[in-house]
C-alpha cells in the first residue's frame, strides 16, 4: 500500500468508527468469551523471590492475601550516576517511586517519579560532559538502537547522541521486577488463546508480559520462548533475570531483525508459548500471522492506547484481521441501513483478546474478533473492565458499552 492509498485508507477508516452514534438499547447481548469454558482453577499465592541483597517493597494485599511484591536492584542503578546524585537519590524518601534519572549536558541533573507530573531537579549545578562519560563507560557498549544496562538487572540506559555521534544525554530508567499482578489476566491464560497488549508508554506492559512469562513456564508448565529485542525483559546479559522464571531467552543483535529471530524460535526451539515486546513493523506483524497459524500461543504489546489505533495503522492492522473496503449489493447494503462501500475485516485476528491497559490497575479486555466488527458497523461492543479498587482487590466489571474513551 502507497503512502497516498494509505492516508485515504486511515481517513476513510476514521470517519467509518466516529460517524453517527450507535444506541446502546439494540445492542445484542454478545458473549464476549463465547467459547468453552476452561477447568476451574485458583489463584495462588504469587510471590517474586528477591534477588540477594536487593531492596524489596511491598504492597497492599489482594484479595486472596497475594502481595505485589517489587525487586529494583536501586543501589545497581545508583553507581552508574555521580557521587553527589547518588548521595542526594540514596536518601530520598521516594527512591521506591523513582522512575528515571535525566542526564542532559548543560542541563540540571532530573529525577521522575511513578504518579507524579514533571520532574524534580536533584541539584543547582549542570551535567557535564565528564559525568557523561563516566556513566558511559559505568554502562557499556551501547546497541543499534542507543540502549544499553546493567547485567544482572531490569534497569535501561538510553542515550542521546550528537551529530556527531557523542553522547550529548541519558535517561536513565528504574526497571522493577513486580510479581502479584497476575490475577489481572490469569482466567485468560487458562483459554491459551493469544493476547495483545496495548497502552502508552510507561503503563506497566512490559512488567505484566515479563510476569506472565514466569507464571506460563513455572505454574503451566508451558515451554516459553522470550524474544528480546532490547533486554527488557530479561534484563542485560547472558543470563536471564530470575524475574522471567524458567522462560528462555533469545536475544536480539539488532531491532530491525526481532522479526527473523521470531521465526527462528518456532523453528528452532518448539515453543508452546512465544512472548514478543513491542510489535512495530510489518514484518514482525506477519511474524506474529505466521506463529498463530502453527498453533503456538503468542503473548505480544504493539504501540497504540486504544483498539481503534491498531484498525486506524495499515502496518499493525493485520493483527486484529486486517481491514479492507467492500462493496455490498444493493439487496445487503439495504439489510444493513448503510452505504454500499464499507470497511470489514479481512480474516481471523492474530490475536483472540486484546487489552487496553488504560492504568496500571485499569484494563479494558476486548474479544477481538467481536470488537472490530462492531466497530466497523460503527456499534459500541460489549467489553469487559478489570480494576483494582482501594483494597487492592481485583474487580471484574462485565457487559460494558464500549464507547473508547470513558470505557
Amino acid at each position: 500500500m502507497g503512502s497516498a492509498e494509505a492516508a485515504v485508507f486511515c481517513s476513510n477508516l476514521a470517519t467509518n468508527l466516529h460517524s453517527t452514534p450507535f444506541s446502546n438499547s439494540n445492542l445484542p447481548k454478545l458473549n464476549l468469551f463465547s467459547i468453552p469454558p476452561p477447568k476451574a482453577y485458583s489463584f495462588p499465592s504469587i510471590r517474586c523471590r528477591p534477588r540477594p541483597g536487593s531492596p524489596v517493597f511491598g504492597a497492599s494485599p489482594s484479595s486472596d492475601g497475594t502481595h505485589v511484591m517489587v525487586e529494583d536492584d536501586l543501589q545497581a542503578f545508583l553507581q552508574i550516576l555521580p557521587q553527589e546524585l547518588r548521595d542526594i537519590l540514596i536518601d530520598e524518601p521516594k527512591r521506591d517511586k523513582l522512575l528515571e534519572v535525566i542526564l542532559d549536558l548543560g542541563r540540571l541533573p532530573e529525577a521522575r517519579y511513578l504518579g507524579e507530573p514533571g520532574g524534580q531537579y536533584l541539584r543547582n549545578t549542570e551535567v557535564s560532559m565528564k559525568e557523561l562519560e563516566d556513566a558511559q563507560n559505568a554502562v557499556g557498549e551501547f546497541g543499534g538502537d542507543n540502549r544499553a544496562g546493567i547485567e544482572g538487572t531490569l534497569h535501561r540506559i538510553s542515550a542521546i547522541r550528537g551529530r556527531k555521534g557523542e553522547i550529548v544525554g541519558l535517561t536513565c530508567r528504574v526497571g522493577r521486577a513486580v510479581s502479584g499482578h497476575i490475577d489481572m489476566v490469569h482466567d485468560l491464560l487458562h483459554y491459551g488463546k493469544s493476547i495483545l497488549f496495548v497502552g502508552r508508554p510507561g503503563v506497566g506492559k512490559t512488567t505484566v508480559m515479563r510476569e506472565i512469562a514466569r507464571v506460563l513456564s513455572d505454574e503451566f508448565h508451558k515451554r516459553v520462548v522470550i524474544v528480546d529485542t532490547s533486554n527488557e525483559m530479561g534484563g542485560d546479559g547472558n543470563i536471564p533475570h530470575a524475574a522471567i522464571g524458567g522462560a528462555r531467552r533469545l536475544q536480539v543483535p539488532e531491532p530491525s531483525l526481532q522479526h527473523k529471530v521470531m521465526i527462528e524460535a518456532i523453528e528452532n526451539h518448539m515453543p508452546e508459548v512465544i512472548v514478543v515486546d513491542e510489535i512495530s513493523t510489518e514484518a514482525e506483524a506477519l511474524a506474529c500471522r505466521s506463529i498463530a497459524e502453527r498453533g503456538v500461543m503468542l503473548i505480544a504489546t504493539a504501540h497504540g492506547e486504544r483498539l481503534e489505533n491498531i484498525m486506524k495503522n495499515p502496518t499493525l492492522s493485520n493483527l486484529i484481521g486486517g481491514i479492507e473496503a467492500v462493496t455490498l449489493g444493493d439487496e445487503e447494503a439495504r439489510a444493513r441501513r448503510c452505504k454500499k462501500s464499507v470497511l470489514e475485516r479481512k480474516g481471523l485476528p492474530t490475536f483472540y483478546f486484546l487489552i487496553e491497559m488504560r492504568e496500571r490497575h485499569y484494563w479494558v479486555t476486548h474479544r477481538t474478533e467481536k470488537s472490530v466488527d462492531m466497530l466497523l458497523r460503527q456499534r459500541n461492543p460489549l467489553v469487559e473492565v478489570r480494576k483494582r479498587d482501594n483494597q487492592f482487590k481485583m474487580v471484574v466489571e462485565r457487559w460494558k458499552p464500549y464507547d473508547g474513551h470513558d470505557i
